[in-house]
Parts: C-alpha cells; sequence; structure tokens
C-alpha cells in the first residue's frame, strides 16, 4: 500500500483530504507540523508528501527544502496544497522543489488527479 504523509495543521482540512485519498486506497500518515512532518518522514519514507505552507514551528517552504535536500534515494514527490493562490505562491513553491501546486480551493478530483499522477497511478 502506498503511504502519503499529509503535513495540515487544519482539522477539518485533514478530514477532507483523508475522505478523498482512502478512497483511492492510499495509507495515509499525518503531521500537524513541519518538526513533526520530518520526523515522520525519516520514520515512513512516504512516496508522496502533501504539504500546507503556512503551519506552526516549521513552514511547508522550508519542509520541502529539507525534503528535497536529503541525501536518501528516492526522494519523495511533494505537492504543496494550500490556501496561498498567487502567482509568486507557487514560484516560490516550485523553486523549493515541490514537483506540484495545488489550491485548497480546487474541486477535489483535482488534488486527486494530482496525486494519481505524482504517484504514477
Amino acid at each position: 500500500m502506498t503511504t502519503v504523509l499529509v503535513v495540515e495543521d487544519d482539522q477539518t482540512q485533514q478530514l477532507i483530504i483523508s475522505k478523498h485519498l482512502t478512497k483511492i486506497g492510499l495509507n495515509l500518515i499525518f503531521a500537524e507540523d513541519g518538526i513533526e512532518a520530518l520526523s515522520l518522514a525519516e520514520i515512513h519514507s512516504p512516496e508522496l508528501v502533501i504539504l500546507d505552507i503556512i503551519m506552526p514551528r516549521m513552514n511547508g517552504y522550508e519542509v520541502c527544502r529539507r525534503l528535497k535536500s536529503k541525501n536518501t534515494t528516492p526522494k519523495p514527490a511533494v505537492l504543496m496544497y494550500s490556501n496561498k493562490t498567487e502567482e509568486c505562491d507557487f514560484y516560490w513553491g516550485s523553486k523549493q522543489g515541490a514537483d506540484a501546486y495545488v489550491s485548497k480551493l480546487c474541486h477535489p478530483q483535482e488534488l486527486i488527479n494530482t496525486v494519481k499522477y505524482l504517484l504514477r497511478e
């Protein structure tokens, strides 16, 4: 079963993500901040990390940068999933190494399609 680390501090968003991604057979692990995310990524080696940007203790950009700079192979795919929807947000996410960027305002199917694409399912 494919493991996905979801880094999201909002409980409602965790439920929304869980509802849609467990339906497609993914094993989800949740972290509520960037520090916890890095620790769980070390332990579970997820294939994909879905990453909010605005979080306590460490923002998503920094988490992405650290995940992508590790000397481990393979590195997880990173999907930035945020309410931040300005062009500069998409640009900055890609500069940190994110593989994709989806707004939380999107239709749920867009999230599912992006996840499937990143996992090549």
